[in-house]
């Protein structure tokens, strides 16, 4: 063991004690049973769903026990950080309404990014030193190669622990030789001498009580000396800054458990307070033959920028969340599901399916809800990032937007579901504004040819429409006006007598009916025909109609 002066020689003269942080950080004055909970993103990639998902659940907790939800970014892998990481993680909490109580911008137990912490992990690392839990260890990547080689080959388990761990005993006179020689070290945490072989448990917040193997790794806790600023690793950091930052509640997803063992050691060595630990089942991908977690890298759906690109409507989207946390929260209205607590003892152990067709019909249900100026809001704010052309469209055209909106929407027992998304509103409504439609070219217009109606006949229906068209209130009155056009022009009154006699007419009734769609809609599949022509005004209507002749 390095002696203690040898110890403090690597550390600044000015480091803390211990005592100064945990006076700096005191304990939370909050009521009994509250929950700190805490979501530690990190820069090394944009946020995940699943991140998404685990915030909700922090936040929901936190809140209804009365305690405090806080988002401490986790970049001591400063390598890997991805430009634009910490914009995109602000954008995703805001978007779903995730806020934190405590970030990097307000909150008394900060610095709440973990690079800005270097000189409250040094005390840490010194302290661990100092009685000997904690060594340091010069071994290169070289010689670490070699251990998991011969391990490999004598069929052990690799790893740096027991005799394999070449630094853990070295002799003090080694130590303070390498130093002299300014070579480079880490520093590890001494595993327990008994814990080899040795079981330990834990309660689960979620899963119960688990058992694992308890570690034997001697993990390495502070990043090499050749780097600045001295880091550490994630396991020592979330341990310091858990403790510090009292939180007693850390949700997560389940590909931690098998760290828990070296966590309990840590907290030990450290003394302090064993923390909950409640491990959420991942979301997960149905695939052919099965199912797989969700994945970044393969899988668009995964990516929070998704949703928000999209336009899915975040209380939606929090709803079917939420119902895969607690399923019975998916048997409730949407209003009341987003306002119950989440139960952690509700989470299954088993990852919940991402259903994106699911989630499509639940936002369907959601946007149809939704006034017309609602809808119009949610709309231009989202275009404002994601459909800029869409914005002064909207701008200039608000009552037509709001009269598009209404049909087949307002005063109806049910409603149309044609925006699942609000990316959805350019299909479904731009041909209600000039400046998006585009008119169709002649009788030979591509998106009439599935109509198969001779352009002779088009061009001649479509001027006598014109000449004689009023823009009726009553929509049979309206389409009967249609109806008596395509007579006079030998289409049938109905498919039935055109099938009986083909031959002897130029097209049906649907024929006929579907050129004035097209024509007014540029699509053979609209909202309300009449309703759409008494949102666009008779001369609107004219001006499109003429198009086909």
């Amino acid at each position: 063991m390095v002696d203690r002066a040898a110890v403090d020689g690597l550390f600044p003269a000015d480091l803390p004690e211990p005592g100064h942080w945990e006076e700096r950080y005191p304990a939370r004055e909050l009521p009994e049973g509250a929950k700190v909970t805490r979501i530690g993103p990190s820069p090394t990639g944009f946020i995940h769903i699943g991140g998404i998902y685990v915030g909700m659940i922090d936040r929901d907790v936190a809140t209804d026990s009365g305690g405090v939800y806080l988002v401490r970014i986790e970049d001591t892998d400063q390598a890997r950080e991805v430009e634009g990481a910490l914009e995109q993680f602000d954008r995703a909490f805001d978007y779903f309404h995730i806020s934190a109580d405590e970030d990097r911008n307000r909150g008394s137990y900060g610095p709440y990014v973990q690079s800005e912490r270097e000189q409250i992990y040094l005390t840490y690392v010194r302290h661990l030193l100092r009685q000997g839990k904690a060594y340091l260890c010069f071994a290169t990547k070289d010689e670490l190669a070699d251990i998991t080689s011969r391990q490999q080959a004598s069929k052990v388990p690799t790893g740096y622990y027991g005799k394999w761990a070449i630094w853990r005993d070295a002799d003090p006179s080694a130590v303070a030789a390498k130093l002299a020689e300014g070579a480079p070290y880490v520093v590890r945490f001494r595993t327990p001498d008994d814990a080899d072989g040795q079981r330990t448990s834990f309660v689960d917040a979620i899963r119960g009580r688990l058992e694992h193997e308890a570690n034997r790794n001697d993990a390495v806790i502070l990043k090499s000396s050749d780097q600045s600023p001295r880091l550490p690793t994630y396991h020592f950091a979330h341990a310091v800054d858990d403790h510090l930052m009292r939180v007693n509640l850390v949700i997560r997803g389940d590909e931690w458990i098998s760290s828990v063992p070296l966590h309990q050691q840590l907290f030990a060595a450290l003394e302090f307070e064993p923390i909950t630990y409640a491990h959420i089942a991942p979301l997960m991908k149905q695939i052919p033959g099965g199912k797989r977690k969700l994945s970044k890298r393969k899988d668009p759906e995964a990516g929070v920028d998704f949703y928000i690109g999209a336009g899915y409507p975040a209380d939606a989207v929090l709803y079917y969340l939420r119902g895969l946390a607690n399923g019975r929260l998916a048997e409730l209205p949407l209003a009341e599901a987003l306002t119950t607590p989440l139960d952690l003892s509700l989470c299954g152990v088993a990852g919940p399916l991402v259903d994106l067709v699911k989630l499509e019909d639940i936002s369907a249900d959601h946007i149809a809800t939704l006034s017309g100026q609602q809808i119009l809001d949610a709309v231009r704010a989202w275009a404002v990032e994601y459909d800029a052309e869409l914005v002064p469209v909207l701008d200039n055209e608000k009552d037509l937007a709001l009269r598009a909106l209404a049909v087949e929407r307002d005063g109806v027992e049910n409603p149309r579901k044609d925006l699942r998304k609000w990316s959805d509103f350019r299909p479904a409504y731009g041909f209600f504004f000039t400046e998006l439609f585009v008119p169709v070219d002649g009788p030979a217009d591509e998106r009439l040819a599935p109509l198969g109606v001779a352009a002779d006949v088009v061009t001649a229906f479509a001027a006598d429409l014109v000449a004689n068209y009023e823009h009726l209130d009553d929509p049979q009155e309206w389409f009967d006006q249609i109806r008596t056009l395509a007579g006079k022009h030998r289409f049938a009154p109905n498919a039935k007598e055109y099938k009986k006699d083909p031959d002897a007419y130029v097209g049906s009734i649907r024929e006929a009916s579907q050129l004035v769609r097209v024509a007014i809609t540029g699509a053979t599949r609209s909202p309300d025909l009449h309703a759409t022509a008494q949102a666009l005004g008779a001369d609107e209507v004219l001006r499109r109609l003429r198009a086909l002749s």
